[in-house]
């Protein structure tokens, strides 16, 4: 299971859009929109989990494409180390 970093989305977007335009490309296990608290509009990012092969699909399909008049870029989360 990878997790997948996904910067640049339009306010407008929503978990359920978010959710379908990656489940184009293989099972989504997981997804986490950074909202604003009192708007509960998008924050313009995400994380989302797949399978490997699913999320290297993705990935290629739709980093750097126009969702909602923005460009998202789509790429493997790093992981955090040290404090």
């Amino acid at each position: 299971m990878l997790t997948l970093s996904v910067r640049g989305l339009p306010r407008e977007m929503t978990e359920a859009s978010l959710n379908e335009l990656f489940t184009r490309h293989g099972r989504v296990h997981g997804l986490k929109m950074a909202k604003d608290l009192f708007a509960g509009t998008c924050k313009g990012f995400a994380e989302l989990k797949m399978e490997g092969h699913e999320a290297r699909a993705a990935i290629t399909a739709l980093n750097g494409s126009t969702q909602g008049g923005s460009t998202i870029r789509v790429e493997l989360a790093s992981e955090r180390r040290g404090p």
